[in-house]
């Protein structure tokens, strides 16, 4: 790829949070003429530092649907938008990072599916804008546009 194709990567894991981090992502990536990553990690369950011994589950096939599914969701909103899927085992943090290498901009949802409901920003996004070499967006509760408080009509 050349330097002076410009790249952005999105972390898709199927939450809400998730989906918006995409799509916002899709209507940048129009804006800017970028390509987009679309990047959902898996990982079998750990039990006690222990992989757990789960028999017949295909981790990396539910994944693969659960990105194929948000894509399909999402990407009608930018149709001449060069997706790139990107399906990988391993600690999503850390695989993120990885992914986000080189690129212009990272985005990422506040919170997924994993963590406690009450955090302000979920243990990945924060990984990711501390370790991440690109900036970093993270999009706060699915909100994309719409209105805050301050913006709101009054009644």
């Amino acid at each position: 790829m050349a330097r002076d194709e410009r790249r952005i990567v999105v972390g898709v894991d199927g939450s809400g949070s998730s989906k918006a981090a995409l799509r916002w992502a899709i209507r940048q990536a129009k804006l800017t003429n970028s390509s987009l990553d679309a990047v959902i990690v898996w990982q079998p369950p750990y039990v006690f530092g222990f992989a757990a011994l789960v028999d017949g589950v295909d981790f990396e096939g539910i994944a693969t649907r659960v990105l194929t599914q948000a894509l399909a969701e999402a990407s009608s909103l930018e149709p001449d938008v060069r997706i790139h899927p990107l399906v990988t085992e391993g600690d999503a943090a850390g695989e993120l990072v990885c992914a986000a290498e080189g690129a212009d901009l990272l985005v990422v949802g506040s919170r997924g599916h994993g963590g406690f409901s009450s955090a302000v920003l979920g243990s990945v996004s924060l990984h990711c804008v501390l370790h991440a070499h690109c900036p970093v967006l993270v999009l706060r509760d699915g909100r994309e546009g719409h209105d805050t408080p301050s913006s709101k009509p009054a009644k």
